[in-house]
């Protein structure tokens, strides 16, 4: 009986051994296709656009003319859209994601709210280029302006920002709120002093997502009226811009082939703005969790 038993425990072994494996495959095989396509995209994109890569392309507006196009007012009007997108979607997300997890009850209309949130993550970005549309453009009378867009784009990713503040806030063990409260500290006190940056590097995560999200979409700032072609760089907020997705677009629709390379050299400019973002906000996050 004995002798049984072990044979059946070395047979499941085995069998769980194999699922194992089998999986362990699996996921490997999953990864190398992701990084594969990675791969073939940075290839296409910087065999097609790193000859076209120079000072006048960065110092140049847009043009009809492929050789002289430029990507000058995109940049900067890039710039100026996340100067408000960042700030806002930020503040907001973070007082909201504070506001549900301490203050508010824990009842059935705040889990009504939490589960709309999450599902607003979900929601399509035009669907949010509509809502701008008819609250801050036409609504407000702000225009295709930065402050238009920058609102816009900061209601499309807000979502995001308070779900991924929220999980951090959660995430904080209840011993350091005890020890705050011990040592005679208020509630505001507790979250300034000890909740936030605790959960600094999983809110940044979120919010770099988040940002990245903001400044590659497109969608929005078509419903919006944006223009793909200006001569002039914005002054102020309330100014008439242009951004990176949408002289992408336009340069990527155009049936001339060497606007294909002025597009793929957009895409690289595009790229290099989102690392340098996503640099500084991993070096901001590193700096907290080497604390906490």
């Amino acid at each position: 009986m004995k002798y049984i038993d072990q044979q059946l425990v070395v047979k499941r072994m085995n069998g769980r051994n194999i699922v194992n494996t089998l999986f362990k495959g699996l996921f490997l095989l999953a990864t190398l296709v992701s990084l594969l396509f990675l791969a073939i995209l940075l290839y296409r994109i910087g065999t097609q656009g790193i000859s076209h890569l120079s000072w006048d392309f960065l110092n140049n507006f847009a043009s009809r003319f492929p050789e002289k196009a430029g990507i000058k007012a995109a940049l900067v009007g890039s710039l100026w859209l996340m100067a408000v997108v960042a700030p806002t979607s930020i503040i907001l997300g973070v007082g909201s994601a504070i506001y549900l997890e301490e203050y508010a009850k824990k009842n059935r209309m705040t889990a009504f709210i939490r589960t709309n949130i999450s599902n607003l993550a979900g929601v399509p970005s035009v669907v949010f280029g509509l809502l701008g549309l008819t609250i801050f453009v036409r609504a407000l009378s702000l225009g295709n302006s930065v402050l238009a867009a920058g609102f816009t784009m900061s209601l499309l990713i807000l979502p995001v920002i308070i779900v991924a503040a929220q999980e951090s806030i959660r995430a904080i063990p209840g011993e350091l709120r005890d020890a705050s409260y011990g040592m005679g500290a208020t509630k505001w006190q507790t979250i300034v002093k000890v909740i936030l940056p605790a959960a600094i590097p999983g809110i940044l995560t979120g919010s770099i997502l988040a940002l990245s999200r903001a400044i590659g979409e497109t969608a929005p700032l078509i419903v919006i009226g944006i223009p793909v072609i200006i001569q002039f760089l914005p002054s102020g907020v309330m100014d008439t811009f242009t951004a990176l997705p949408m002289q992408i677009y336009d340069w990527s629709s155009r049936p001339q082939q060497e606007f294909q390379v002025v597009a793929a050299a957009g895409i690289i400019v595009l790229m290099v703005v989102l690392l340098l973002m996503n640099t500084v906000a991993a070096i901001i996050r590193n700096k907290f969790q080497k604390r906490y």
